[in-house]
């Protein structure tokens, strides 16, 4: 069970400050989630202002939050437009252009997107070596099913904004939705893991279940996708994981292992596509110490 607390913090004395042309963004990471302060002067436009220094076409980060005051614009990739004020909560999905409006600063408060933000998908290279996590939803046709689609609907799209606040958190980059599930990388093994328990209590609190597969390998970017031998492996592990089970291959558990987490053996599997046996290994909640 979750220990209660009562904390707070200012953006007087952010936990992070990042700047970039025109762009303020003050950070502070409170009751598990990340939120940022961000101030964009008049002029600034993503494409002209971020894009030198992140690359890609466009922004490529989901974000969500609250304008506090001036007022900016959106065009997504398929031309679609919109305008926001003082007081407009926002929305808008990957792939988008921005910039400020009229001859005042505007201030927004963002609570999804701000890593992907300033580690564009775009940044990666053509290939390298990464953790993968594949996570998807069980039961979820007999959950829609029980519900009725605008529930469900509701009680999914709350979910995804909780996993993205986790990626946040643990500094991990949102691949693409996967139908009821997600694939994200990360730097390292040990925390993908800790951020594929996170997702599992998360989901467990919302009476939701979760399975989760977590390898590590060398992939390709293709856009703002992946793609690679790693890729598919990783997705085969995720499909043997049993509810609520967060399955890593043999070579995630030996880079994980220094980090103090803790697996139970599995036993070896016959992944599809690959030939040989796989060993997997499913992660061990870790008791706090006394």
């Amino acid at each position: 069970m979750r220990r209660m607390e009562l904390s707070a913090k200012n953006f007087d004395d952010p936990d992070e400050v990042v700047r970039l042309p025109g762009l303020l963004e003050e950070v502070v990471e409170v009751g598990g989630f990340v939120v940022g302060r961000e101030t964009v002067e008049p002029g600034w436009r993503w494409s002209k202002d971020v894009k030198p220094a992140v690359g890609g076409d466009w922004c490529e980060a989901h974000h969500v939050g609250l304008t506090v005051s001036g007022r900016w614009g959106v065009v997504l990739k398929d031309g679609k437009a919109l305008e926001f004020r003082p007081g407009d909560v926002f929305d808008i999905a990957a792939g988008h252009d921005s910039w400020t409006i009229g001859d005042e600063p505007c201030v927004t408060l963002n609570w999804t997107g701000l890593r992907t933000f300033f580690a564009s998908k775009a940044l990666l290279p053509e290939r390298f070596l990464a953790t993968i996590l594949f996570t998807d939803l069980v039961g979820s046709t007999e959950q829609a099913s029980k519900l009725g689609d605008t529930a469900w609907a509701d009680l999914l799209a709350h979910f995804e904004q909780v996993v993205r606040g986790e990626l946040e958190r643990a500094r991990g980059r949102e691949v693409k939705t996967t139908g009821d599930g997600m694939l994200a990388v990360f730097d390292g093994p040990a925390t993908a893991i800790r951020c594929a328990g996170a997702i599992r209590s998360a989901a467990n609190r919302q009476g939701l279940r979760i399975r989760a597969g977590v390898h590590v390998g060398e992939v390709e970017s293709s856009g703002t996708d992946i793609r690679g031998i790693a890729v598919h492996e990783a997705a085969r592990v995720a499909a043997v994981a049993g509810p609520d089970e967060i399955l890593v291959s043999e070579t995630t558990r030996a880079l994980a292992t220094t980090s103090g987490l803790v697996f139970t053996d599995r036993g070896e599997h016959q992944l599809k596509g690959f030939e040989g046996q796989r060993r997997l290994f499913a992660f061990v909640e870790q008791v706090p110490e006394p």
